[in-house]
């Protein structure tokens, strides 16, 4: 990740990025690599703020997702189901705070965040309990921790403070069940969050170097490709895609 790009950036502190926490969204990814990404910023240079904490542009993430014994979160999203939930617990390293968050896609398409401050993952104590039992569909006794994945992330907000743009990079996914590790080398997540369909300078930008909307679930691409023993079926056009773009990049 070229740094030099990023510290070109105008600055927009934590307290700033409160009034733009976009908890009740629609979400748009995009899959695409390092050399497109440096393009990219460049592009976005006079368009956007960099989100700066402690002087930190470019933020690990540590995040475990939890499903069920039988994987029905799983394969709820693989086939497209509505109200199909996740739960994850994630942790911002550089300032060693963690969520619980539950996140629901209703059939809007909207994607509706739900979170609590944690110390641990444990399940038991009473207050995750209640937050589980208000906002999840699961019983508890069903739930498991089943992959972790670890990522840097870049926050753009717009200057008319109308959206956030994430960019994920050096992905990586260790899965808790099968022992199964994969780094995802050059391959950038990169993911618009935006309250409704608001202007959006960078989908010009990403039209014009022929990046398209491309769905990138960290928690199903993750699993997919650590455990054989999971149904794949309409996961295999975005597999097949991933592979050719990490192709792209290596060659």
């Amino acid at each position: 990740m070229n740094n030099d790009i990023l510290a070109q950036f105008g600055r927009i502190t934590l307290d700033e990025m409160s009034g733009i926490r976009l908890m009740n969204r629609i979400d748009t990814k995009f899959v695409t690599t390092m050399p497109v990404l440096e393009q990219l910023l460049d592009m976005a240079l006079g368009e956007y703020m960099a989100q700066e904490i402690d002087g930190q542009r470019n933020m690990r993430y540590d995040t475990t997702y939890f499903d069920t014994t039988d994987y029905d979160m799983y394969y709820m999203h693989q086939y497209g189901h509505t109200g199909r939930q996740k739960l994850r617990f994630r942790t911002y390293v550089s300032s060693n705070l963690q969520f619980m968050e539950v996140k629901t896609k209703n059939n809007h398409g909207r994607t509706k965040k739900k979170r609590m401050r944690v110390e641990d993952m444990n399940l038991d104590d009473q207050e995750k309990l209640d937050f589980l039992v208000q906002h999840l569909g699961y019983e508890v006794d069903t739930l498991m921790p089943a992959i972790q994945t670890n990522f840097d992330r870049i926050t753009l907000v717009n200057k008319a403070r109308t959206e956030r743009l994430t960019i994920d990079t050096n992905l990586q996914f260790n899965n808790l069940v099968t022992g199964v590790d994969r780094h995802m080398g050059k391959l950038v997540i990169v993911e618009l969050k935006r309250d409704g369909l608001c202007f959006s300078p960078v989908l010009d930008m990403l039209r014009g170097l022929r990046v398209f909307p491309h769905g990138f679930s960290k928690y199903c691409m993750g699993s997919a490709l650590t455990n054989d023993q999971l149904k794949v079926n309409r996961f295999k056009p975005k597999l097949i895609d991933v592979r050719k773009i990490l192709d792209t990049a290596e060659g």
